[in-house]
């Protein structure tokens, strides 16, 4: 009996359950990676520049920083087609734990890294370095995450199970907004000396705790399902001597490479890569420009973390209700809806940002974070669900990685230079995101409605 007739024999109660534990451990296991990697983002936004880049024009160092931010954007694709690979070969359980375990290590290890006072340039090149190892683990941890969590689930509910891996994004920011905001209340000179340091350091406890639930998680039935029926399709093509695949005197048939099988459609993988795109550079100029921006007005730096903090808590429920909304609507009428919105949002957000009241920058950053959940709640399911079982890791990881490499990677950077170079006016700004937001509108129209496919399509 296939892996699937095994999971619709369990009753309904049973098969509940198997789907919350797995959907729970992919939300802890997602918090923590973003922890980790959203992090980087918030000590980009208030700690690099002056740690790692002094002695710099003020905005000229927050570029720099950014620059370093966007070398794990950079190193996320390459993580997708590592992890990918491995996923859709051996199982996405096992690649979780290693993603898991490599985010930990290098968050640790950031906390480490002397300023430049003490190590010189040296010190930003060892700041890349790990920066890249969080892209690489963080690019094969949301596939597998988000695959895990639509696979367990029913036809109907799987927005609404997916959307519980993009809501550890927000979750993520929140602890480390919040542990970072705790330590940012030290005199200036020891949270830049040392208090920084100590957030990254915890990471090493939160790994110990995610490695402990993912280890007890079981593996998607779906995908050994797949791997039954092509067993069963190559002894049978062996015994009948057919040729439709390489064969070596009754060697295995070998599968055709996830990477391939995605890029024989590379149609598929450019859209759901532009479609995703500006949803990620609005979430991204959330946690960085817009922080820098409101501390550059004259608001209390601990105060603006704060408020991202509350925001990003609220968000949390939005982007689970995205998913479940796409459930009943469709993936891409939510998403477009969401991004309209942001583009009529863009200028009274910074005009709130600027006002110098933490109650306003909180009110800015939640409406801001509600909005963009609507887009980013639907968005684990619309790209996984474009791709067939056997590539399926790879296909997602890759389309999902390129978008944030494209929409979120350079955006901090590009924002900030454009904010120097007009005069600090902020519609440039705004121009800038609304165009991004109208190319991946046009995108998503592009792509086909994916809420009905059939997941158990063992090609691509």
């Amino acid at each position: 009996m296939s892996q699937i007739s095994q999971l619709q024999a369990l009753d309904a109660g049973t098969r509940r359950r198997e789907a919350r534990t797995v959907i729970a451990s992919s939300y802890l296991g997602s918090t923590i990676e973003y922890y980790d990697f959203l992090l980087y983002a918030t000590a980009a936004a208030v700690v690099f520049p002056k740690v790692f880049f002094s002695g710099m024009d003020e905005w000229v160092g927050v570029v720099a920083a950014y620059g370093t931010f966007a070398a794990g954007y950079v190193a996320r694709p390459l993580g997708g087609i590592i992890f990918g690979h491995f996923g859709d070969r051996l199982g996405r359980k096992n690649m979780l734990i290693v993603s898991m375990l490599v985010m930990g290590i290098a968050s640790t290890l950031i906390g480490l890294v002397p300023g430049a006072a003490v190590a010189g340039a040296w010190g930003a090149v060892m700041l890349v370095f790990l920066r890249v190892c969080q892209g690489i683990a963080v690019g094969g941890e949301w596939g597998g995450a988000a695959l895990m969590a639509l696979e367990h689930s029913e036809t109907g509910k799987r927005g609404f199970a997916a959307s519980f891996v993009n809501a550890g994004a927000p979750t993520g920011a929140v602890l480390g907004t919040l542990v970072m905001g705790a330590f940012a209340a030290l005199p200036n000179e020891q949270f830049l000396a040392w208090g920084w340091r100590v957030p990254f350091l915890l990471s090493f406890v939160l790994l110990g705790v995610g490695m402990f639930v993912r280890l007890k998680v079981s593996e998607s039935p779906i995908f050994k399902a797949a791997l039954e029926q092509e067993k069963a399709e190559q002894d049978n093509a062996a015994r009948e001597n057919v040729q439709r695949q390489q064969t070596v005197q009754g060697a295995p048939v070998r599968r055709e490479i996830p990477l391939l099988q995605v890029l024989r459609r590379p149609k598929t993988l450019i859209f759901t890569m532009l479609a995703g795109a500006a949803g990620f550079a609005l979430q991204v100029v959330l946690a960085t420009f817009s922080v820098t921006y409101a501390v550059s007005k004259g608001a209390d730096r601990q105060g603006v973390l704060f408020a991202f903090a509350a925001a990003s808590f609220v968000s949390i429920a939005f982007v689970i209700m995205g998913g479940r909304l796409s459930d009943k609507l469709g993936r891409r009428p939510v998403m477009i809806g969401g991004l309209m919105l942001f583009i009529l949002y863009l200028t009274p957000m910074f005009q709130l940002l600027s006002s110098n009241n933490i109650g306003l920058i909180f009110v800015a950053f939640a409406v801001g974070l509600m909005i963009h959940s609507t887009l980013f709640g639907p968005l684990a399911a619309f790209v996984s669900e474009q791709f067939g079982t056997t590539s399926r890791y790879t296909g997602a990881s890759l389309g999902y990685q390129l978008a944030t490499l494209l929409g979120a990677g350079f955006t901090p950077g590009i924002v900030a230079q454009i904010f120097k170079d007009s005069g600090q006016n902020t519609a440039a700004v705004v121009w800038y995101l609304a165009i991004m937001s109208v190319v991946s509108i046009v995108f998503i129209l592009l792509t086909r409605e994916p809420k009905n496919n059939d997941l158990q399509t063992v090609g691509s």
